[in-house]
């Protein structure tokens, strides 16, 4: 167990250090982590309406704040350049998310093309329920997409890794809110960019 909470910060104070020095992305991480705590509460009511809350808000904050607002370039702080970090990067580094949400944009299409999904669905007569069966077709990619990449990380890495990284992504957004809930203000005074990116000393 001492492995695996090491691990754990390990993966979270790295993720942190290479991939959340902008104020804005910070900001955006917050928004995305209240918006993902919310879509949890209400999960096991209606995971429907909880995925297109994750994906259409959760999802697209976070990914928009990593697109186009986190430095690409060397990175003076912990002497390693952008490259270099999408090379190490555990879980879903830029190319891979690209990725994925390529896969989530284009995949209200295969509604359009066959509703009934193969037969896994009742094929929907009005708006409501297309945006219910897309919420449930959001809840299998977003579910696939984890599995996937641990399935990976085991054969990578090994068994371990596979389920740190399984459980800092299911605990980010509790994590976000403690790292990043000053971020907004620091970001109306001005500062765009993390000064404070350095190891603590807890870690």
């Amino acid at each position: 167990m001492n492995g695996f909470i090491e691990n754990l910060r390990e993966q979270r104070w790295d993720d942190h250090r290479y991939y959340h020095h902008s104020r804005i992305n910070q900001s955006l991480h917050l928004v995305s982590a209240v918006t993902f705590i919310i879509a949890y509460l209400i999960a096991f009511r209606d995971p429907a309406m909880a995925a297109l809350l994750g994906w259409l808000v959760a999802m697209t904050t976070r990914q928009i704040g990593h697109l186009f607002f986190e430095p690409k370039g060397y990175d003076e702080v912990n002497q390693a350049t952008h490259e270099h970090k999408e090379e190490i990067k555990v879980g879903y580094n830029l190319y891979r998310k690209i990725v994925l949400m390529g896969l989530w944009a284009v995949s209200p299409l295969l509604l359009v093309v066959d509703p009934s999904l193969l037969g896994t669905m009742e094929p929907h007569a009005t708006w409501g329920e297309f945006l219910r069966n897309l919420g449930y077709l959001w809840l299998f990619l977003g579910v696939a997409g984890m599995l996937f990449r641990m399935v990976q990380l085991f054969f990578l890495r090994d068994l371990q890794t596979a389920l740190v990284w399984a459980t800092k992504i299911l605990t980010d957004p509790f994590h976000d809110i403690k790292l990043y809930h000053r971020a907004p203000g620091y970001l109306l005074r001005g500062q765009l960019i993390d000064p404070t990116n350095v190891r603590e000393q807890s870690h």
